[in-house]
């Protein structure tokens, strides 16, 4: 079995890795460092997704619950198992069968993109406790997914309603819990290529990233920061994973699994693709408390299967952006290029973004010169990459 690592609310020793382990900027609303403040679900371990399938008196439930709950489930559970290495037991329950009906009309409660949780989703979060509390035992479990009939709002390629609630501080409670970390999914994008039963469900995953505390990649311009290469940019379309420094700060990566390169020196290592549960995943350059370029390996397999380039995939992470900002940026090995996708809806200028072999990325950073070459690959898919770091004008490196 792999090596377990700890869960990322407590704050576990990180000894050398510590100068790596970025701490997430003051009054952001959902930041990418490490470690996850508390107030989220936990994301190692057996976790319990509550789910409820709800309707309206003006939108009654498209199909039967358990067909809506079919269309997420067994599939979550096991991408989740399969991104997180076994980390994460994701045990989803359906303790109410039939739709859920709530007691106001769906346009009562005012729901449009963006929406904030005060007044219309207090409304409704307060709704569904009320309703579903005759029933359910909140108290067993550590999220709740709320699978609304996909008929209620536009179609997700009009307006994505699709939202989580995450570390809510204004939750309303039920069986003496607080309902703070709750995704709402309506309806799914269909890229239109005919995959959206195989791969529709990962709207999900996407949302429930955000109770485990990972943020949008995405900005408004879509997926011009990380592209295809996180679930937390782009979730539709063709299969793809988590970027290597979220597997670290949800706790799936163990310590030896990753590299921190913090001081000058030549660094040689060898990095196994992501899909694998083997091999080192993560080697990261940090070159300010909140900024710094983390280096791993993709190719195809796992939950990555729109890898049209495989290779070294560098990002620059900044736990200094909110959610939504870019706390992500993707460096792209071939900017002046199209890319090599030929799948609807992945944004098309970072698919090609990986470094191949004998391919070499250097850049200056706050003071400190940084090199990265791919060294190579050997039989078994491993890449090889050599990492410069240098102190330059006088800054310590």
């Amino acid at each position: 079995p792999p090596e377990l690592a700890p869960a990322p609310s407590a704050r576990p020793a990180l000894g050398s890795l510590a100068p790596c382990a970025l701490a997430s900027g003051p009054g952001l609303q959902m930041a990418d460092g490490i470690p996850t403040s508390r107030g989220y679900s936990r994301s190692t371990g057996t976790v319990r997704a509550l789910n409820l399938m709800i309707d309206f008196p003006d939108v009654r439930g498209q199909g039967t619950a358990r067909q809506r709950f079919e269309e997420f489930f067994p599939q979550t559970s096991r991408w989740f198992a399969q991104s997180s290495y076994g980390r994460l037991d994701y045990r989803p329950e359906m303790p109410i069968t039939h739709w859920l009906r709530m007691p106001r009309p769906f346009r009562a409660y005012g729901i449009k993109r963006g929406s904030p949780f005060d007044p219309g989703y207090r409304k409704l979060v307060a709704d569904i406790a009320e309703s579903a509390d005759p029933e359910v035992d909140f108290r067993r479990y550590d999220l709740v997914n709320v699978l609304v009939t996909p008929n209620a709002g536009p179609p997700a390629a009009h307006a994505v309603l699709s939202v989580t609630y995450a570390d809510n501080q204004h939750a309303p409670t039920a069986d003496g819990v607080p309902l703070a970390n709750v995704s709402f999914v309506y309806s799914r994008q269909d890229d239109g290529s005919g995959s959206l039963r195989r791969t529709g469900f990962r709207v999900l995953p996407h949302e429930n990233g955000h109770v485990f505390g990972l943020p949008d990649l995405y900005t408004h311009g879509g997926g011009d920061k990380a592209g295809h290469w996180d679930v937390m940019s782009e979730d539709w379309g063709p299969g793809n994973d988590l970027l290597a420094w979220h597997k670290w700060k949800l706790g799936w990566l163990g310590p030896r699994q990753i590299a921190c390169a913090a001081r000058s020196g030549v660094f040689a290592h060898t990095l196994s693709p992501l899909s694998r549960a083997e091999g080192t995943k993560l080697v990261f350059v940090p070159v300010s408390p909140s900024t710094g370029y983390a280096i791993e390996a993709r190719a195809t397999g796992g939950n990555d299967e729109a890898i049209c380039k495989p290779g070294v995939l560098i990002s620059w992470v900044n736990t200094g952006v909110d959610s939504g900002g870019g706390p992500v940026t993707i460096v792209d090995s071939t900017p002046q290029g199209r890319g090599c996708t030929r799948e609807r809806n992945v944004h098309p200028g970072l698919s090609d973004a990986a470094y191949a072999p004998g391919e070499t990325f250097e850049v200056t950073a706050n003071g400190i010169r940084i090199r990265v070459r791919v060294t190579g690959r050997d039989a078994v898919g491993d890449y090889g990459v050599e990492i410069t770091r240098r102190a330059s004008g006088g800054a310590r490196g």
